[in-house]
């Protein structure tokens, strides 16, 4: 190949020729140089070091002694690997190594400040869900995208949904989201692919109703215990519980909203049906491993003025008290659990709020906190 390559020939060409890469062309002749080749060393060269220089221990003990003298005594409060480079005394202990050299001695030594931050693994889908977390049952997530206009056009809104563990999307668009516009896209959606488990919203007046009044059950709540779901709204300015369904927002806007220029309301519905059906296909493997759903309630509707009955779920952050407000109400709930993540189940049945402590950190663990009478009183739903 240095031959060749010394005649005249490219180094492509050459690389071609004998069918290697072109780096490894370059590699020979630069080891070639411009001697004759047979006074070159073709002998392979291992990439390991032949030779390892380390710092005597003797240096490392000084390096570490200026590090606790410099930590006690220097003015400017600097005990690093450029400080002590700076301060170390030539003149008694010669000149000091470099400092990449004393960093790395520091490092080595585990006499450094700070710590690596240890990245754990994700927590399994709705992990907050044991049912959810086990894959014994699926949750639709719903949200709403905002602050959208069409060219000359009106505001745009968008309702989202998403599966955690089937991966189904869903997208409504529309010129405003409203709760009598989300009731018959839920239903639409449960008549089709069936009735989750679990359904999990934000806090939005959309899905959970007036938050002016307590013990509110609002609309999307009902229609979710008569179908047999279980409604789940998220903890309020947290939106990591919703993050599978914000990825699915931001690819949606992404691939259908600035991909195109709609010129109407109907195109982008046109546009987002065919995003939604090539998604559903290329996801066909994840939806058929996914937990089955049982079959939407045929011949039903929804009965506004019935008594709520069943399970509504509020994942909440408790207060430096350790209480958590839920159905608008403050609930004592463990006084050495403040700021962290709890589940409060409300029995409507039983009358009573059992609350359980979350930790991401430990997923599996759901500790049993405190369960409170509570009884949400049933009003006639004014429509």
């Amino acid at each position: 190949m240095v031959a060749a390559v010394h005649t005249g020939q490219s180094v492509r060409a050459v690389a071609r020729a004998f069918r290697v890469s072109v780096p490894t062309v370059q590699r020979w002749v630069t080891r070639a140089g411009r001697r004759r080749l047979d006074r070159v060393d073709w002998a392979d060269r291992p990439p390991i070091a032949q030779r390892i220089s380390r710092t005597p221990p003797g240096v490392e003990d000084q390096v570490l002694t200026l590090r606790r003298e410099l930590r006690d005594t220097s003015a400017l409060g600097e005990y690093g690997a450029r400080a002590i480079h700076r301060e170390w005394p030539v003149t008694s202990w010669g000149s000091p190594p470099a400092v990449r050299t004393i960093g790395r001695i520091l490092d080595r030594r585990g006499a450094l400040d700070g710590h690596q931050r240890i990245r754990r693994p994700a927590p399994p889908r709705g992990w907050y869900l044991p049912a959810v977390a086990q894959g014994a049952a699926d949750c639709d997530c719903f949200d709403v995208i905002e602050g959208l206009v069409l060219q000359g056009g009106p505001e745009v809104e968008v309702l989202t949904g998403l599966a955690l563990h089937a991966g189904l999307p869903d997208a409504w668009p529309t010129t405003g989201v409203t709760t009598a516009r989300i009731l018959p896209a839920l239903q639409g959606r449960w008549r089709t692919l069936g009735v989750p488990a679990f359904a999990q919203f934000d806090n939005d007046t959309c899905f959970q109703g007036p938050h002016q009044f307590a013990d509110v059950v609002g609309q999307i709540s009902r229609l979710c215990l008569q179908a047999g779901c279980t409604p789940v709204f998220t903890p309020v300015k947290d939106p990591s519980f919703q993050a599978a369904l914000e990825n699915f927002n931001g690819r949606w806007q992404a691939k259908v909203w600035s991909r195109f220029e709609h010129q109407s309301l109907a195109e982008l519905r046109e546009r987002t049906g065919r995003y939604l059906e090539a998604l559903h296909a290329r996801s066909a493997s994840r939806i058929e491993a996914a937990p089955a759903r049982p079959a939407f309630p045929a011949r039903w509707r929804l009965d506004l003025q019935a008594k709520p009955r069943g399970r509504l779920l509020y994942l909440r952050r408790t207060s430096d008290d350790g209480c958590a407000e839920v159905l608008g109400h403050k609930f004592p709930v463990e006084r050495s659990w403040t700021q962290r993540l709890v589940r409060a189940e409300v029995d409507l049945d039983a009358g009573q709020i059992t609350f359980y402590g979350l930790r991401r950190r430990d997923p599996s663990q759901h500790i049993f906190l405190k369960t409170l009478e509570h009884k949400v009183p049933h009003k006639p739903f004014q429509e």
